[in-house]
């Protein structure tokens, strides 16, 4: 898939198949976010990919509405260490997008979720108690449709979005 056609087909997918994703897309994926910009070029993430069942459903119970975690081929677990600094999370932000286009390139669905029982996720994961799990992002092939460009996306308007020179 072209990039531009990557980008115009993304969407959050929280409903995937049961085929499994290939640990060469995984490492893809995972590679995406690990070229993604940081600033000064800290790179405070780790991350935690994800392909045992039991963990994908433990997962699943430490935020409201990470639901769909137990059902993806994989999770990859986005991890700051504490404190971190705001930068932190625009970093990660743009470590996810990475991520996120990587997968949409490959035909792969991908769904964002927060995490709000931090200690729970910690020790499903091992994480040490240094750091945080931040964020969880599902990874599978769609349940529903294969990803394609959205021609008519559920989006503001472009121009009231949109402004040059001044608002």
């Amino acid at each position: 898939m072209e990039t531009w056609d990557a980008i115009r087909a993304r969407r959050n997918v929280r409903a995937y198949t049961d085929q499994p994703v290939s640990d060469a897309d995984l490492t893809r994926i995972v590679e995406a976010g690990w070229r993604s910009p940081s600033a000064s070029n800290r790179q405070h993430w780790d991350f935690v990919v994800v392909t045992d069942r039991a963990q994908l459903v433990d997962l699943a119970s430490t935020w409201q509405a990470a639901g769909h975690i137990a059902g993806a081929a994989a999770a990859i677990a986005l991890v700051l260490p504490e404190p971190s600094a705001p930068l932190d999370l625009y970093d990660l932000g743009q470590a996810t997008y990475a991520m996120m286009l990587a997968a949409a390139d490959l035909g792969i669905g991908t769904g964002h979720s927060s995490v709000g029982d931090h200690a729970k996720a910690r020790a499903i994961l091992g994480v040490p108690e240094t750091h945080d799990v931040a964020y969880m992002l599902g990874v599978g092939y769609p349940a529903d449709r294969p990803l394609r460009p959205i021609r008519r996306p559920n989006r503001r308007p472009f121009d009231e979005v949109v402004h040059r020179g001044r608002w």
